[in-house]
């Protein structure tokens, strides 16, 4: 789960200090989905923004994070309770 440079593991500062964005889960996969993003910041901002929303809004929305991965709303959810995630 972690993002890795060159084949290290990131620490987990790092890795929830990579840009990410947040976009609508329609348009994930699109051609101009990096258009589509609604908020941007850190991971742990968006992560912290996300888990913040209303269900029904979480369910329509991924965040992508740069250079690694989309991440569901369960994922998000998941995320916002582990123990590493910045206060």
């Amino acid at each position: 789960m972690n993002t890795t440079i060159r084949a290290e593991a990131a620490d987990a500062a790092s890795f929830w200090s990579d840009h990410a964005t947040v976009i609508r889960r329609e348009a994930a996969d699109g051609v101009f989905h990096g258009f589509a993003s609604l908020h941007s910041g850190t991971f742990a901002e968006m992560v912290r923004l996300v888990s913040r929303m209303p269900e029904s809004e979480r369910a329509t929305l991924v965040i992508e994070k740069s250079g690694d991965r989309q991440y569901s709303a369960a994922e998000i959810a998941s995320l916002a309770h582990r123990d590493d995630f910045p206060a």
